[in-house]
């Protein structure tokens, strides 16, 4: 489509892993740039809180929030950190924090070195893949949380699995005597995605992901309960009050972390705006042409490797991940040789890693607007020759 950048000569099958940003929101993200470098000072002190704030508006609107509970944050692994350091003030040893083995390897990190800290303990809840039902996810969490456990960190949809998983469920199940931390860095713009209804005390997501904003802009959502005890990972001058927020707590604290450059934040609306745009229903069009691309584009690989599909079609938004046969090449890293072959032979970019661990291997794609069946059809092909 014309208002993406992307390489045409590349079959971009990887929208979830960075996002792609459109034209309409890379030319904004370069008028506060130019606004920006023509007077900073004016800039940093006249126009930034005002633009900050609307944008803000237009992104909790998008995502049900309450704008005084909505920080921006650069990616939601800053929010995860964010909620965990201020956690470390009440954490005491033998507490514990339950994360799950779908998690985000950075997630993950971030939750151990907070459980370092004070004493307390991570607890990996399990479940299965491939998986039959959510109520699978649901029996595998609850029965790791314990009278210790004081912070659940759960994927709204899982990155290494590509599964949505039942988010409101366990929130229901477990607030408030377990505080519940929603990293859904993949859920807005993939699935229909309401802060307010999920009830969560803590979510953060990208907006660079399938909102396709500038890369850099993500938020973190804090219930009106959490606010006051949470604060940014960077602390700067909104802990003494001595940046001018007008929106409480949450925005003193986060709204000036130091010197950045906050215009991908700014350029948020226009990302919503210009592919929203693309279907004559707007966002619903969006989400549900790109669900069902994406599991059109399963099928078609499922039925090329001659196994079952590895999950039901409702725990699968705009991306899916499908088990490959193991492999025997070394890999140095969690990406998978196969993966650089795609890209090199076939100029196709789509996700082959190991999981849960090597030779262990999955599969996964995305769907985005500018994706087209036949490009699943030729990664089917590319796929059953380098294995």
């Amino acid at each position: 489509m014309s208002i993406w950048r992307l390489d045409p000569t590349v079959s971009h099958l990887n929208h979830g892993s960075f996002g792609a940003a459109p034209v309409p929101a890379l030319e904004a993200q370069q008028r506060w740039r130019d606004l920006l470098e023509s007077n900073s000072t004016r800039f940093m002190l006249e126009h930034y809180q005002p633009a900050l704030d609307r944008a803000r508006e237009r992104l909790a609107e998008f995502v049900g929030a309450d704008p005084a509970g909505l920080a921006f944050v650069n990616n939601a692994t800053e929010g995860v950190n964010a909620v965990l350091r201020s956690l470390e003030a009440i954490l005491r040893p033998g507490d514990e924090i339950v994360i799950t083995d779908h998690g985000y390897n950075a997630c993950r990190n971030a939750a151990t070195v907070t459980a370092a800290r004070t004493g307390a303990r991570v607890v990996t809840a399990s479940f299965p893949f491939p998986i039959d039902s959510p109520r699978q996810v649901i029996d595998g969490v609850t029965a790791a949380v314990t009278d210790r456990t004081r912070l659940l960190l759960i994927d709204s949809v899982t990155s290494p699995t590509a599964l949505v998983l039942p988010v409101e469920e366990l929130v229901t199940a477990l607030e408030p005597g377990v505080e519940v931390l929603v990293d859904a860095a993949h859920a807005p713009g993939m699935v229909d995605f309401d802060v307010s209804s999920i009830g969560a005390s803590y979510i953060t997501a990208n907006c660079h992901k399938w909102m396709c904003a500038p890369k850099g802009s993500a938020f973190l959502y804090v219930r009106e309960d959490r606010r006051p005890a949470v604060y940014p990972a960077v602390v700067s001058h909104g802990y003494n009050g001595a940046w001018p927020a007008a929106g409480g707590h949450l925005h003193t604290q986060f709204d000036w972390t130091g010197t950045d450059d906050p215009t991908a934040w700014l350029s948020v609306p226009d990302a919503l705006d210009a592919v929203g745009a693309l279907q004559p229903d707007g966002w619903e069009g969006v989400r549900r042409t790109n669900r069902e691309l994406c599991l059109a584009g399963r099928d078609i690989l499922v039925d090329a490797l001659g196994v079952e599909p590895p999950a039901p079609d409702s725990m699968i938004g705009s991306i899916a991940s499908i088990p490959l046969p193991g492999s025997s090449e070394p890999a140095g890293t969690i990406f998978d040789p196969m993966m650089a072959r795609l890209r090199s032979k076939w100029s196709i970019e789509a996700m082959v890693f190991g999981w849960p661990r090597p030779p262990e291997r999955l599969l996964r794609i995305s769907a985005h607007q500018y994706n087209r069946i036949e490009e699943y059809e030729r990664l089917a092909e590319a796929v059953a020759a380098e294995l």
